[in-house]
């Protein structure tokens, strides 16, 4: 499995620009949109839940839950453009990702930050 594999991101072709910073610097905040977000909820299937079992027994990375895991964040990613672009946003400031555990069936990642107005400072 290559790199590309677990990585992500946005396209550079996405037209908005996304930070983890509260400003972006050589750029004015105009306005402030508000907060927007992209969810998903993935199951896990079987056969990634039985050798996740017998992986935890003995020890390594389990690679098809991380690369359902990167897949989620991207698709959370993606939502997330989408709705701040629909907002008329060209910007997310304070970008986060959280994920948590959807009881025992499966993994909800969201990304959420604000989504803003920007220009050249």
């Amino acid at each position: 499995m290559g790199i590309e594999e677990y990585g992500g991101g946005i396209d550079p072709g996405a037209g908005i620009l996304v930070v983890t910073s509260n400003e972006v610097p050589g750029y004015r905040i105009d306005r402030v949109i508000g907060e927007v977000f992209g969810l998903t909820v993935r199951s896990r299937h079987l056969g990634s839940q039985i050798g996740a079992g017998l992986k935890s027994m003995f020890g390594g990375e389990l690679r098809g839950l991380t690369k359902t895991l990167v897949e989620s964040r991207n698709q959370a990613m993606d939502r997330l453009l989408e709705q701040a672009q629909a907002r008329g946003a060209n910007a997310v400031v304070a970008m986060r990702y959280d994920v948590t555990e959807a009881g025992e069936s499966g993994t909800e990642v969201c990304a959420y930050g604000t989504a803003v107005v920007v220009s050249p400072a």
